[in-house]
């Protein structure tokens, strides 16, 4: 694995040294969970803002709305 040189504020560093009280083998896998867990939450709150732009668009556009009606009218009997 790569390793990097982080600096972490006094209550950062706190949290880390805890790593076997929160159930980690050492303050990497601590590190390594936590990155995981904040790029899960970013492309979470990315797919949530993409969602939005295409509601936003499909509620101004009233072509895209018939057509999407049009495309639903025998579905699923097709």
């Amino acid at each position: 694995m790569i390793q990097a040189k982080v600096s972490l504020s006094e209550s950062q560093a706190k949290f880390v040294d805890s790593y076997q009280e929160l159930g980690f083998k050492d303050k990497s896998s601590l590190v390594r969970e936590a990155i995981d867990k904040m790029q899960e939450d970013i492309l979470q709150k990315s797919l949530e803002e993409s969602a939005q732009l295409y509601k936003t668009l499909y509620e101004e556009d009233g072509e895209l709305q018939e057509l999407t009606e049009s495309g639903m009218e025998d579905w699923p009997n097709d």
